[in-house]
């Protein structure tokens, strides 16, 4: 469902120009009022098709699989037993995971319509969540054709890195972040592509094949120091001992400790094995390259936000937790232990797992200055 238009907010069309609002206020994370105008645009321009597409994929990003699916029935009545509306239904099928009925009505809107790419976009995801690989990048292959579009790229793209095809999905969203017209789809690109980049690490086993420590480093790019399967959970010291041999191995030096929280005994053991001092996140410098540390991450406490900013702006400096969630978006740059409904995994520490992840180009502290001047 998502197209290159819908990143257009000057459009000619009077009917195209209704939508700018509702495309502005999507893009600006402010979707209840997204909603709000997209259906405000459809009951003055019902046969806008953009718009029933965009407020779709609005709502399947959301996760609203079942006010998605409803939506597609109001398509339905208004263009009737057409390709788009099947594909819209065929679309939110997918979203609630009945994959094989997602598949039979996208076979529907083929039929009715050979010739509409997003139907041949969605049936190749379909075909895909299905485990038909091949089938999947036939009908990608026919979607670009009829619309070269970045997202069909992408998608071919994690087919072919799920396959075990590095090289060739790598390609893929080269292709795909050369094609961007917008900063949006170039950095979603961006990031497929270092994401491939470590996965082709561990080549010639495929992401499947990967540990639970391996893909999450491959989707994240954190260095995770507690890797090998254990008895027991990693105590703190062990994971600051850990973390000091880890910097001492990579040549890392840093210049202070900025503790998040009040300052805790494995904060200032960390701060005696490095020879520097702890300060508050209001003294951070970064030209002393500086070590910002959390028992967990706080994405939602002040602190938290300003000594990331602090890092990002000069690129300098490492954020680093003892224990963090197995989400798949990683909030630090260096992890002591992932942790499962708050309770950490029983591994061990693994230095020479954890160098080998840390000078990987792609992982998060190749991007970081790691050494005091």
């Amino acid at each position: 469902m998502r197209t290159t238009a819908s990143f257009e907010l000057f459009p000619d069309a009077p009917s195209e120009r209704a939508i700018v609002r509702a495309r502005w206020l999507a893009r600006e994370g402010r979707t209840a009022d997204a909603e709000t105008a997209y259906r405000e645009t459809l009951k003055t321009y019902p046969d806008l098709k953009a718009g029933w597409a965009e407020y779709f994929e609005l709502l399947r990003g959301q996760g609203r699989a079942d006010e998605a699916l409803r939506l597609s029935a109001g398509a339905r009545a208004q263009f009737g037993e057409t390709a788009f509306p099947l594909a819209l239904e065929g679309a939110a099928l997918l979203e609630l995971k009945r994959f094989r009925d997602a598949l039979a009505v996208l076979e529907r809107a083929v039929e009715a319509d050979p010739d509409l790419a997003v139907v041949w976009h969605e049936l190749g995801f379909a075909a895909y969540r299905l485990g038909d690989r091949n089938r999947a990048l036939l009908a990608l292959d026919r979607a670009f054709g009829l619309e070269p579009h970045g997202a069909t790229l992408r998608l071919r793209g994690k087919i072919l890195r799920d396959a075990g095809r590095y090289p060739a999905a790598e390609v893929a969203f080269e292709a795909a972040a050369q094609s961007a017209e917008h900063d949006e789809q170039w950095d979603e690109a961006e990031r497929e592509i270092a994401i491939t980049r470590r996965y082709a690490q561990f080549a010639p086993r495929k992401p499947d094949d990967l540990g639970p420590a391996e893909r999450w480093f491959a989707e994240t790019g954190a260095v995770l120091l507690c890797t090998q399967a254990g008895a027991a959970a990693p105590t703190d010291d062990a994971i600051v001992d850990a973390f000091v041999e880890l910097a001492a191995d990579a040549g890392w030096a840093f210049g202070q400790v900025a503790s998040i929280e009040a300052p805790q005994a494995w904060v200032r053991r960390l701060a005696e094995r490095l020879r520097i001092p702890v300060v508050a996140v209001d003294q951070i410098d970064p030209d002393r390259v500086p070590l910002v540390v959390a028992t967990r991450p706080l994405p939602d406490a002040p602190a938290w936000a300003a000594a990331q900013a602090a890092l990002e702006g000069p690129n300098t400096g490492l954020v680093f937790v003892l224990e963090h969630p197995a989400d798949p978006e990683a909030r630090a740059d260096v992890v002591g232990v992932l942790t499962d409904a708050g309770t950490r995994r029983p591994t061990g520490t693994d230095i020479a797992r954890a160098l080998t992840d840390a000078q990987h180009p792609s992982a998060r502290p190749a991007r970081r200055r790691l050494v005091l001047s």
